[in-house]
């Protein structure tokens, strides 16, 4: 079945008639979306929609990452012919899961950039689906946190990165990817006490009571025991879940701004996702995938990865029966 469609699907990004379901189109053809899924702007009976937020004026070191959404749309096309490994059931066919494209922005005004990307999540919220976010540098995670807490409240936050980005900033005109999540702690959007940053590897006093699992932790405890250590610190609340890519050791992604040596293996984030099955995920982002500096594009690899993961989290807790 699987070779005989391979012989007549092609760019199913905008010919699948459904949101369910594989795709067997041929991995080095036809228009790269996530997954195979069709792009789309209605929304009407998708579950999960994902989207690209290619922004990258805030780095501090390398530029890039607004290729990121491209590529790791590109990466992400060795996976749909198979359900997610290990996972027990196939989120592409049990759940409707749209590409609803990348936001349009003018990259001249990166002032306005917040506020679009908060009301362009928002725009997908407002039809009913869950949004997962492609970066994009790491500040674009503050629209999208801003866009879920309307929704949801005040979110507890789940960031494997290997910085904390809770330097301090109170000029609301910065835009800074290593200040936004002190921002968002000052605008009351994320709570703290309940979040949980892991992977971390500089240094940065200030935590601002988040709670923080470091790389040793991590490599000393094992993935495992820090997935159940962030599950008790989130308990039931509502969770937001960034992935910045430099959380794993550049060995593992290397195509990224802030490179930092001693973060995770790629086995060991995919242990400590699936370890955080049961959290009630409302949304998520894998962001600062650099493209320019990705030989052989396994960041980009590691980042569609990421996805796919965030969509079964989601998923797994919203399975009929």
């Amino acid at each position: 079945m699987a070779l005989e469609d391979a012989k007549t699907q092609i760019d199913h990004a905008f010919t699948r008639d459904d949101l369910k379901g594989r795709s067997y189109e041929n991995v080095f053809a036809g228009a790269p979306s996530f997954l195979r899924r069709r792009y789309t702007k209605d929304l009407s009976g998708a579950d999960i929609a994902l989207t690209g937020l290619p922004f990258d004026q805030a780095v501090t070191n390398r530029p890039g990452t607004r290729l990121g959404p491209r590529a790791i749309r590109e990466a992400s096309l060795l996976q749909p012919c198979d359900a997610p490994f290990g996972w027990g059931f196939d989120v592409l066919s049990e759940f409707a899961i749209a590409d609803y494209g990348d936001m349009a922005f003018d990259y001249a005004m990166p002032s306005e950039i917040l506020g679009k990307i908060e009301a362009h999540v928002a725009g997908i919220l407002s039809q009913g689906a869950a949004c997962v976010a492609l970066g994009g540098d790491h500040s674009v995670t503050h629209g999208c946190l801003r866009a879920h807490a309307k929704e949801h409240g005040p979110l507890s936050v789940i960031q494997v990165d290997a910085h904390t980005d809770t330097w301090a900033d109170d000029d609301p005109e910065r835009v800074d990817h290593g200040t936004f999540m002190y921002k968002a702690v000052q605008e009351g959007i994320v709570d703290p006490a309940t979040s949980v940053q892991i992977g971390i590897r500089t240094d940065n006093p200030d935590t601002l009571g988040f709670n923080i699992l470091d790389a040793r932790q991590v490599h000393a405890e094992g993935p495992e025991a820090m997935a159940a250590r962030a599950k008790r610190f989130v308990g039931d609340r509502p969770v937001y879940l960034t992935f910045d890519i430099d959380g794993l050791d550049p060995a593992f992604a290397p195509g990224t701004g802030t490179p930092v040596w001693g973060g995770l293996s790629s086995h060991q984030a995919a242990v400590l996702l699936r370890g955080l099955a049961g959290i009630d995920l409302k949304g998520g982002d894998v962001v600062e995938v650099s493209p320019p500096f990705d030989p052989a594009g396994i960041t980009a690899v590691a980042g569609a990865h990421v996805a796919t993961e965030l969509l079964c989290l989601w998923a797994v807790t919203r399975r009929a029966g």
